[in-house]
């Protein structure tokens, strides 16, 4: 049963390695993730419709506010489900 465990994540592996070939040079910037359109317009517009001169801060809080606050709300249950089960298993250690 291991064998056939490890060589599935042996293909699994390579298939991800063959991929790699197919991405695009680092720091490359005529790589489609650079040369967006709302990129470009997000850099350019920021300041005049945000009023916030850090463009990081401008996209995550006014442009993608809502994205940003449904994943602060996933992590954040994330979190609470981690503490959660951390204190059961502290309750049952004392209680074992």
């Amino acid at each position: 049963m291991k064998a056939i465990g490890m060589i599935s994540a042996l293909l699994v592996c390579l298939v991800l390695f063959m991929g790699i070939k197919d991405f695009p040079q680092f720091g490359d910037p005529k790589q489609p993730a650079s040369v967006n359109a709302v990129v470009l317009r997000y850099l350019q517009k920021t300041l005049e419709e945000t009023a916030v001169p850090n463009a990081v801060t401008s996209i995550l809080a006014d442009y993608r506010g809502y994205d940003t606050n449904f994943e602060t709300t996933v992590i954040f249950t994330a979190g609470v489900s981690v503490l959660m089960i951390l204190g059961g298993i502290r309750r049952a250690r004392k209680l074992g």
